[in-house]
């Protein structure tokens, strides 16, 4: 099979290559994925699970990619919950090899059925930020109607997704980032705009929670606009601050099939969308992730035509 893979960490995506692999074999649990669209993300490739196994043995040449929308071609032993023909979606193992190649070996819990109504590129674009940004405000940040959200990067593929988010969950959402992203994150559901350029960000006045992309030194300034008792969340990192009475919790995004179902669910209906910038072949792959200027949205594979 086909697959995109790396071996030099310094080399970044510059040293992706297009080469032949051997198709994967589905182990316990696992199912094997024909990939129609993979998602990756450029960070990926600075996460040491990318490099190493649990062990911390080096895996190279090893398959970057860890979101999906395809469909099952084969079950390992004892799985279920899925079935050979199913059109399924999820993220991957940051441990195993991943998406960005034409079949997947991945554990049947990490998917959720994909509804046929729903194209395979939009089912790949939503997994990494639709999980992120619905574990970000609902499970550690607990968001709820009547709140005040302060999203960073309103107008990125994550922040885009947790503004659509907070709104529908009755919260008053404002955005913050470049002047360029003004527009876009105010469609995405946004109610104020805060350009971090030009705008003082004390100015805001006071939040019940900060959904965080940025780290460094806009995460930590965040923390002074939080009310007494409220939450910084964030995906960057540690942060050596937190707000008074208040909590700050860094995360990593985990696999859920339920919380795939209804981010899904809300696509069907309309309530929901994805930030799609480019999409590309297998074959372009890596010239996708080397263009001069880094493109907005999210960039899709679109593995199988």
């Amino acid at each position: 099979m086909k697959a995109i893979v790396v071996t030099d960490q310094a080399a970044g995506t510059a040293g992706m290559k297009l080469v032949e692999r051997p198709q994967p074999q589905a182990a316990i649990n696992d199912v094997v994925v024909q990939v129609h669209a993979s998602g990756f993300t450029a960070d990926e490739l600075t996460w040491p699970p990318t490099w190493t196994d649990r062990l911390d043995r080096d895996r190279t040449p090893s398959v970057p990619g860890h979101e999906l929308a395809g469909v099952v071609t084969a079950l390992g032993y004892g799985t279920t919950g899925l079935s050979v023909g199913q059109r399924v979606f999820g993220l991957t193992d940051w441990t195993r090899d991943g998406t960005l190649a034409e079949f997947v070996a991945v554990e049947a819990r990490n998917l959720a059925p994909l509804p046929g109504d729903v194209d395979f590129t939009v089912g790949a674009a939503l997994v990494m930020p639709g999980l992120t940004a619905w574990q970000g405000l609902f499970e550690h940040g607990r968001v709820g109607a009547g709140q005040t959200v302060l999203v960073h990067g309103a107008a990125g593929v994550v922040g885009s997704m947790a503004t659509q988010l907070a709104r529908e969950a009755g919260a008053y959402v404002i955005g913050t980032g470049r002047a360029a992203g003004r527009q876009a994150a105010l469609e995405f559901g946004a109610q104020e705009f805060v350009d971090l350029d030009s705008d003082a960000l004390e100015d805001i006045g006071r939040v019940d929670l900060v959904f965080d992309v940025l780290g460094g030194d806009i995460a930590k300034r965040s923390v002074g606009v939080i009310r007494a008792g409220g939450t910084l969340v964030t995906i960057t990192g540690p942060i050596d601050a937190r707000p008074v009475d208040g909590r700050t919790i860094d995360f990593v995004v985990e696999a859920d099939r339920a919380q795939l179902s209804q981010i899904v669910q809300r696509v069907r209906e309309g309530r929901l969308r994805t930030y799609i910038g480019n999409i590309a072949s297998l074959d372009d792959a890596v010239a996708a992730f080397n263009l001069p200027e880094r493109p907005k949205g999210k960039t899709i594979i679109r593995v199988r035509q």
